[in-house]
C-alpha cells in the first residue's frame, strides 16, 4: 500500500538496499505519476518483509527561491518578483504589459555582470535577493513631462566617487559605483571593508532625499562626481537592560533585516548544511571573483563580499541555530548579551586591499619608512580541498587577521578560473618578474591556497615567504613574524637613511632659504636704487621742463619791451634803479607815460616775474605788484627817479 508520502513498501526496501542515489530515484519516482493502473497495484517485493519503511520526514520539498526586482523607468518604478529559475525575458514580458513599452525597444540595464540576454537563467547570475534594474528605450523619444526623468536616465550611467572615513579606524576608502547601485548595496560593500554589519551602521553625510535604502545613487541627491560620507558602529547598550531587551529582539531582527538573515542560501549557505543534514557534495558555491572582470577593484569587492558571506556569515547562521540556547544561558551567568555574542562571529576576516596591486605596492612600499608595511597576497583556488580549512580556520582566526591588519596590506586573487590565473601572472610578472610568476605556476592545485609575503626595497620587491594551504594557525603566525622580524630589520636600516635623508635635506634647504632671502634682499635694494634713480631723473627732467619755460617767457618778455629812451627827449623820462634780492642793481629808463605792467615785464625778463616776486619802494613802503598794471609811472609817482627794491613773497 502507497504510504504517506507516496512511497510503496518495495521502493523503500529497494532505497535502503542500494544506497542514497537508489533513494533519490525512489523520491524522483514516488513524485511523478504512474504510467498505468497495474504499475499502482504490482505485488509488494518479498524482501519488504524484511527492510524498514523509509519515514516520511527524510522526503524534504524545497519551495522555489524568489527574487525581487525594483525596476526604474522614466518616472515610473514596477516591482517584479519572479522565481529564481526563470529567465531574464519573462521580466521583460512582465515589464511590457506594466510600462506598454515593445519588448524589442526595451534595454534593462543595472546587472553586475554586465548586459546579459533574454534566454540567461537568473539562477546563473547569483543574485541576491532584492535588485534594482532600469530600463531604457533609445528609440522612443521621452515627451516633457519625462524631460526631468532623462537626466537621471544620464545620472544612473555615470560612476560615482564615494570617499568614505571609517572614523574608528581613521581610515578613507576611495570606492567608485555606477549610479544603478542602490545604497543598500553601497553598505553592504562598506560592511566588507570595516566589519561592521548593516544594521549596525551609523552614517553622516547621506542627503535628506536618501531616505530608502533601496534607493539608487543616482536619485539619491549625492554630489557628481565626488561625495563624502563618514561611518561609525552604533554605541553598544548601556546597561545589561538594554541587553536583555535587545537579545529579546533577536528574532524580530532576523525578520525585519532581510538584508542579512532572510534566507540563508542567498549566502551560499544550504539550509541542509546549517541543521547538520548537508550531503558530500553540499551545494553549489558562487565564485569568489567574476572571470574576465575589466576593473580589479569591482572583482575585489566581490571577492570580499564572496568571501564574507561564504567563510563569516555561514558561521554566524550556523551559530543562530546551534549556539543560541547556549549564548542564552551564558547570558544569565556572564549578563552579556546573546545577540552581541552572536555578532562576533561575522567581525573577525581580513579586510582585503580594495584597488590594484599597483595600487596595493604604493599604499605599502612607497610612503615614509616609518608608516611602509609588508603586503599580503593571498592566492585562492576552490578546486583545493584545503581552501575551505585554510579560509575559516586560518585566514578568519583572531590572531591572524589582528596581526595582518598591524602589519600587512592583505590583497586577494582567485585564480579558479584560467582567465583570472593568467591575468594574475601578467600582474605579477610586471611588478616582481617572471622568477615569481614561474613560481606560482609550477604549484599545483591541491596546493592551493598561497599567501606570499611581499617586502618593498630602493630597486625592486622581494618575496620572503611563500606558504601553502597545509598549515595550521601556529605555522602561519610563526612564518609571518618571520617576515616580519626580516623586515623590521630593513625598516629600521630604511629609517635611519631617510633620517640621514632628511637632515642633509633639511640643511640644505636652510641654505637654499638664506641665499634666497639674501638675494631677496639685494633685488629690493636693487629696486630701491633703481626707483630713487629715476625719481630723480624724472624731478630733473621737470625742473629743465621749468626752466626751459621760465627762459622761454623771459626771452619773450625781453623781445617784447619797448627801447630804453635816451635821456634828452622831449617827453618826461623816469630813471629806475631796482634792486635785486642778491644785492645787484637794474638801471633803466622808462618814459613817465610807460604803464607799470611794462615795468613788471623788465623785472621778469632779468628773472624776477612778478608773480613770484614784489617790487617796494623804500619810503614810504609801497608795494607796486598790487597796484594797477595798466596806470603809468607818473600815476604810480614813480618819477622822475625813484629806487625800488625786489623781495620774495612769502
Amino acid at each position: 500500500m502507497p504510504q504517506e508520502n507516496g512511497i510503496l513498501q518495495s521502493e523503500a526496501s529497494q532505497a535502503n538496499i542500494y544506497g542514497p542515489h537508489s533513494q533519490a530515484a525512489t523520491a524522483e519516482a514516488a513524485v511523478a505519476p504512474p504510467a498505468t493502473s497495474s504499475s499502482s497495484s504490482s505485488p509488494p517485493s518479498s524482501s519488504s518483509a524484511f527492510c524498514p519503511v523509509l519515514p516520511s520526514r527524510h522526503i524534504v520539498e524545497r519551495q522555489p527561491r524568489m527574487l525581487n526586482f525594483r525596476v526604474e523607468y522614466r518616472q515610473r518604478t514596477v516591482e517584479v518578483v519572479v522565481e529564481e529559475g526563470s529567465a531574464v525575458g519573462e521580466i521583460k514580458h512582465i515589464l511590457e504589459t506594466e510600462l506598454q513599452v515593445p519588448i524589442s525597444k526595451m534595454q534593462l540595464k543595472g546587472w553586475k555582470s554586465g548586459d546579459v540576454s533574454d534566454i540567461t537563467v537568473l539562477r546563473s547570475l547569483h543574485l541576491p535577493k532584492n535588485n534594482s534594474l532600469y530600463v531604457l528605450t533609445p528609440d522612443i523619444a521621452p515627451t516633457a513631462s519625462t524631460s526631468q526623468n532623462s537626466v537621471l536616465q544620464e545620472s544612473l550611467n555615470q560612476n560615482f566617487l564615494l570617499v568614505i572615513s571609517h572614523r574608528e579606524a581613521q581610515r578613507d576608502y576611495n570606492l567608485n559605483f555606477p549610479g544603478s547601485r542602490t545604497i543598500q548595496e553601497v553598505k553592504r560593500n562598506v560592511s566588507d571593508l570595516t566589519n561592521i554589519p548593516v544594521r549596525h551602521q551609523q552614517w553622516e553625510g547621506w542627503p535628506a532625499a536618501a531616505s530608502d535604502d533601496s534607493m539608487t545613487l543616482a536619485a539619491s541627491g549625492i554630489s557628481y562626481p565626488c561625495h563624502h560620507l563618514s561611518v561609525c558602529r552604533r554605541s553598544s547598550p548601556a546597561n545589561n537592560q538594554e541587553a536583555t531587551e535587545e537579545c529579546a529582539d533577536v528574532h524580530m531582527v532576523s525578520d525585519s533585516e532581510g538584508d542579512d538573515f532572510e534566507d540563508a542560501s542567498e549566502f551560499g549557505v544550504d539550509e541542509s548544511e546549517m541543521f547538520g543534514m548537508g550531503s558530500s557534495t553540499g551545494c553549489r558555491k558562487a565564485a569568489l571573483m567574476p572571470e574576465n572582470s575589466e576593473n580589479e577593484s569591482d572583482a575585489l569587492l566581490h571577492f570580499t563580499a564572496e568571501f564574507s558571506t561564504r567563510y563569516v556569515l555561514s558561521i554566524v547562521l550556523r551559530g543562530l541555530c546551534f549556539s543560541m540556547m547556549w549564548k542564552i544561558l551564558a547570558f544569565f551567568f556572564t549578563g552579556q548579551s546573546p545577540l552581541c555574542v552572536c555578532c562576533r562571529y561575522g567581525e573577525c576576516h581580513p579586510v582585503f586591499f580594495i584597488g590594484t596591486l599597483e595600487a596595493a605596492s604604493q599604499e605599502a612600499f612607497y610612503g615614509k619608512a616609518r608608516d611602509r608595511k609588508l603586503l599580503a597576497i593571498y592566492l585562492h583556488n576552490d578546486e583545493s580541498v584545503l581552501s575551505n580549512v585554510f579560509c575559516s580556520q586560518m585566514m578568519c582566526a583572531d590572531s591572524i587577521v589582528a596581526y595582518l591588519s598591524q602589519n600587512f596590506i592583505t590583497w586577494a586573487w582567485d585564480v579558479t578560473k584560467e582567465a583570472n590565473k593568467a591575468r594574475l601572472l601578467t600582474i605579477c610578472t610586471r611588478h616582481f618578474g617572471s622568477v615569481v610568476a614561474q613560481t606560482i605556476r609550477t604549484y599545483k592545485t591541491d596546493q592551493f591556497p598561497l599567501l606570499l609575503t611581499v617586502m618593498g626595497k630602493r630597486t625592486s620587491n622581494e618575496v620572503l615567504n611563500v606558504i601553502q594551504g597545509n598549515t595550521t594557525v601556529d605555522e602561519l603566525m610563526m612564518r609571518l613574524m618571520g617576515a616580519m622580524e626580516i623586515f623590521s630589520a630593513q625598516q629600521q636600516e630604511d629609517i635611519k637613511d631617510e633620517d640621514e635623508r632628511e637632515a642633509r635635506e633639511m640643511v640644505k634647504r636652510e641654505q637654499d632659504e638664506a641665499y634666497q632671502l639674501s638675494l631677496e634682499a639685494d633685488r629690493k635694494k636693487r629696486e630701491a636704487q633703481e626707483r630713487e634713480q629715476a625719481e630723480q631723473l624724472r624731478l630733473q627732467q621737470i625742473q629743465k621742463e621749468a626752466d626751459d619755460e621760465k627762459e622761454a617767457i623771459r626771452l619773450s618778455l625781453e623781445h617784447a619791451l619797448p627801447p630804453e629812451p635816451a635821456e634828452e627827449g622831449g617827453e618826461p623820462i623816469s630813471k629806475l634803479r631796482i634792486r635785486t634780492p642778491s644785492g645787484e642793481f637794474l638801471v633803466r629808463r622808462f618814459l613817465g607815460s610807460t604803464k607799470l605792467q611794462v615795468l613788471f615785464d623788465f623785472v621778469a625778463s632779468k628773472g624776477y616775474p612778478w608773480d613770484d616776486f614784489k617790487l617796494l619802494t623804500t619810503f614810504p613802503r609801497r608795494n607796486i605788484t598790487q597796484l594797477d598794471p595798466a596806470s603809468s609811472l607818473l600815476e604810480a609817482k614813480l618819477f622822475p627817479q625813484e629806487t625800488l627794491f625786489l623781495e620774495a613773497k612769502e
